[in-house]
C-alpha cells in the first residue's frame, strides 16, 4: 500500500488530458444530490489538476445500469451538483471514447473539466474488457483513480485503465491508503479493533483477519450475542446465529494462539420489546437474560472497562456499532465508546480509523465524526480492506 505514486509525482501536466476516476454515485431525492461528501472527498484532486493547466476528464458510474443505457442513470444527472460543489462549469460529454470525446477534448481549454457518461453503459467496464479499456486510454495521457470506494472492483476504469497509463493516486485515494497502512499495514502498537452490526456471518473474513493483526477485538452488537452464546451464556430471544457458535469459538480460539483479547459485553441493556424506551427495559449481567428477553445494547460498566482498554491503546480500527444505535436509549454504548475514542485522538494517544455505512451515521450520531484520525465513507472496500483482501484498484497503483 505504501508503493503508490501521487499527484506530487507528476511533472509539468499543461495540456495534458487527465483521466480521473471519481464516484459521484450520489444519493439524489427529488432531481437533487440529498449528499455530496463524495464530490467534497474529489474536489482537491480535480482541483488541483485543473488548476496545474491539465484538462480533466471525469470517469464515473452511476447507479447499476448492467451496460445498458438508461437516461436516469446518466453522469449528466448530478452534473449540477458536481458543479456546485467545485463552483466551476463543466462540460458533459456523452460518451466515454471514440470521436465525440475527442472532439470535446479539443474544445476544452487547459484547466477545463469535463465529465463523461456512466461508464456502466458500456458491458466492457464491469467484465475489465481490455479493449474497452484501451478505448478510453487512448484520451487520455495519464489516469488518477480518486475512487476508493470502488478499488474492490476490477473494472476497466478502476483496474484496466491503470496498466495502460502512468497511473497516479488522487489525494483522497492517498489519505485513504495512508490512514488503513497507519491502522493495520504498519500500525503503532498496542491496536484494538472494534466490530460490531448485527450478523457474524456477514464479518467473518473481518474477524479471522483481525485476530492475528490486532491485540484487542471488542465485539459488539448483535454478533456479540453469537459469541456470548459460544460460551455457554443463555441470551434469551436476542438475535443471534446459534448455527455459528462453533465459528464463533474457533475464531476465540485462533485469538487464544494469536495473543489477541477478546472482549464481550458483561453487563448488557435488555427489553422484552424492540422499541424505543420500553418500560421493559432494565441493565443486567449477561447471565441474568430472562428466555423472554433480548439483549440490545453493551451495559455501562462494560463500556467504562472497554474505554480503559482504548486508552490502553495506540491504534484504533472500528467497524459496526456497539448495540442497536438508531434507536434511544440502545444508543448509549456506542456514543460512549466513540466519544471516548473521540477524546483519545484528539489528545494525540491514539491514531482511530473507522469506516462502513454503520459506522459514519454511528460516529455522526455521537458527534464525533470528523474527531476520529481518518472515517471512509468507503462501505464494501473497506470492509474488503478489513479482511485482509488485495483491492484491484489499489493493487493496480502499486505497481
Amino acid at each position: 500500500m505504501s508503493n503508490f505514486r501521487t499527484l506530487d509525482d507528476l511533472g509539468d501536466i499543461t495540456g495534458k488530458v487527465a483521466l480521473v476516476r471519481v464516484d459521484l454515485n450520489l444519493p439524489m431525492q427529488e432531481g437533487r444530490a440529498s449528499d455530496v461528501t463524495r464530490v467534497e472527498a474529489v474536489k482537491p484532486t480535480i482541483l488541483e489538476l485543473a488548476d496545474k493547466g491539465a484538462k480533466v476528464l471525469l470517469l464515473a458510474h452511476f447507479g447499476r445500469p448492467k451496460g445498458a443505457r438508461h437516461s436516469t442513470m446518466s453522469t449528466s444527472m448530478v452534473q449540477g451538483d458536481v458543479e456546485r460543489v467545485l463552483d466551476r462549469e463543466i462540460m458533459f460529454i456523452p460518451e466515454v471514447m471514440g470521436p465525440v470525446v475527442e472532439q470535446a477534448v479539443g474544445i476544452l481549454r487547459n484547466g477545463d473539466i469535463g465529465l463523461l457518461d456512466n461508464v456502466r453503459f458500456w458491458p466492457g467496464e464491469e467484465a475489465n474488457d481490455p479493449e474497452f479499456a484501451k478505448g478510453i486510454a487512448a484520451i487520455g495521457d495519464f489516469y488518477v483513480n480518486d475512487a476508493f470506494s470502488a478499488s474492490h472492483r476490477a473494472h476497466a476504469t478502476t483496474e484496466g485503465i491503470a496498466h495502460l497509463l502512468p497511473a497516479y493516486a488522487g489525494r483522497a485515494m492517498e489519505a485513504e491508503l495512508r490512514a488503513l497502512n497507519a491502522a493495520l499495514g504498519d500500525p503503532e502498537t498496542p491496536v484494538a479493533a472494534v466490530v460490531g452490526g448485527a450478523k457474524v456471518s456477514t464479518k467473518l473474513d473481518v474477524l479471522h483477519n483481525l485476530v492475528g493483526k490486532v491485540q484487542h477485538l471488542i465485539i459488539g452488537g448483535g454478533m456479540a450475542n453469537t459469541f456470548l452464546a459460544a460460551k455457554g451464556v443463555n441470551v434469551g430471544k436476542s438475535l443471534c446465529e446459534h448455527d455459528l457458535t462453533d465459528t464463533a469459538n474457533r475464531i476465540m480460539d485462533e485469538a487464544g494462539h494469536a495473543g489477541c483479547t477478546v472482549h464481550l459485553p458483561y453487563d448488557v441493556v435488555v427489553a422484552k420489546e424492540f422499541a424505543a424506551n420500553p418500560p421493559s427495559m432494565r441493565t443486567c449481567n449477561v447471565h441474568e437474560v430472562a428466555a423472554d428477553e433480548m439483549i440490545l445494547d453493551v451495559g455501562p460498566l462494560a463500556v467504562e472497562a472497554l474505554g480503559d482498554v482504548l486508552k490502553t491503546c495506540r491504534t484504533l480500527v472500528w467497524n459496526g456499532p456497539m448495540g442497536a444505535f438508531e434507536t434511544a436509549p440502545f444508543d448509549a454504548a456506542t456514543v460512549a465508546l466513540a466519544r471516548t475514542a473521540a477524546a483519545l485522538t484528539q489528545d494525540g494517544s491514539l491514531t482511530s480509523v473507522a469506516g462502513g455505512g454503520d459506522t459514519v451515521a454511528a460516529l455522526a450520531h455521537a458527534g464525533v465524526k470528523d474527531d476520529f484520525t481518518f472515517v471512509s465513507t468507503a462501505g464494501g472496500a473497506f470492509l474488503e480492506w478489513m479482511e485482509g483482501k488485495d483491492l484491484p484498484g489499489v493493487a493496480a497503483l502499486s505497481e
